[in-house]
């Protein structure tokens, strides 16, 4: 019992399967409470009803599985999760199992026990002991599981549950290095320095300044204003046998010399006149004027006659 490292007034769980004999059970129990004394508690839990038992998470400081030399059980990963929610925080797990030099299907090997263990929440797991099994443990085991392999042995493993509880929170502080140094005071210039980039009105002379009059870079050609024709690009609007077309957001001009174009269409075709009065009305019109009993209209609207009022005129 002394590499259990139990101390008194621990709540020890104690694991135990078959073929256990119940003397041997018996003595194991008794001197796992000799060790924790009147303020600890020692309990025992068949292997195979733990995932049925009503321990409460975080309950134990200890938990000791399987560790009597006929116990063939291979621990499984419900078995070890379990086993790692009844412990508290910080809480050990001392367990043994038959393991085997090369693996198979039924047997796991010293390192896949401990990953197994990894995996199911524990740390800081390592191997405690190392040592053959019994002939009695042996056919158990056999029977248990069906291997018929000679390369078995038993192994003892210590295993901790983390210091915090399932679902617990913690800030954690980052560094990623010392803090970038406070810049240096600016030094100081020297005043020949600063003078030297200093300008004032004291230092601008007109007698002395060359001032370029703008206008003077010009010269007549350019105050001639340029032919539109020649801001067109030669190109733009032209196709084989098609109607002339400005481009979409037209910059040379085409666009407003076709709109002028259109304008000075409209005109040509309005309606013309021989008085030029007669969409004023029937105060202006002339005696004939087909126009005539109808009221006034806008220049160049379309008016249509009945055949009556044509024949009339």
């Amino acid at each position: 019992m002394a590499d259990f490292g139990i101390k008194a007034g621990e709540n020890v769980l104690f694991v135990w399967d078959q073929p256990s004999t119940p003397t041997t059970l018996k003595q194991l129990a008794e001197e796992l409470g000799t060790i924790v004394g009147s303020d600890g508690k020692v309990s025992v839990e068949n292997v195979e009803r733990l995932l049925l038992s009503s321990h409460l998470a975080s309950t134990f400081d200890c938990v000791v599985s399987c560790v009597l030399a006929d116990s063939s059980t291979v621990h499984s990963s419900e078995t070890l999760a379990e086993l790692a929610r009844i412990l508290k925080p910080g809480g050990k797990l001392i367990l043994d199992e038959a393991v085997t030099g090369a693996e198979v299907q039924s047997v796991r090997t010293s390192a896949n026990l401990i990953s197994t263990l990894k995996l199911s929440g524990f740390t800081s797991v390592a191997e405690i002991s190392k040592a053959e099994l019994s002939p009695e443990a042996l056919s158990a085991y056999r029977t248990a599981t069906g291997y018929q392999g000679n390369t078995l042995c038993r192994i003892r493993i210590s295993a901790f549950k983390p210091n915090f509880e399932v679902g617990s929170s913690s800030q954690i502080k980052l560094s990623f290095g010392s803090k970038t140094p406070k810049p240096a005071e600016k030094p100081a210039l020297d005043p020949n320095t600063v003078k030297m980039w200093m300008l004032s009105a004291n230092d601008m002379n007109d007698d002395d300044l060359d001032l370029v009059d703008s206008d003077a870079l010009l010269d007549e050609e350019d105050f001639k204003k340029p032919d539109p024709s020649s801001l067109t690009v030669p190109t733009c609007g032209e196709g084989a046998g098609k109607k002339k077309k400005a481009c979409k957001n037209c910059t040379c001009g085409l666009a407003d010399e076709l709109e002028e174009e259109s304008k000075g269409k409209e005109k040509t075709n309005l309606p013309k006149s021989a008085c030029g009065s007669c969409y004023l009305g029937d105060a202006f019109r002339c005696a004939s004027c087909p126009y005539l009993g109808m009221p006034a209209f806008k220049p160049g609207e379309k008016i249509l006659l009945d055949k009556t009022t044509l024949t009339d005129a």
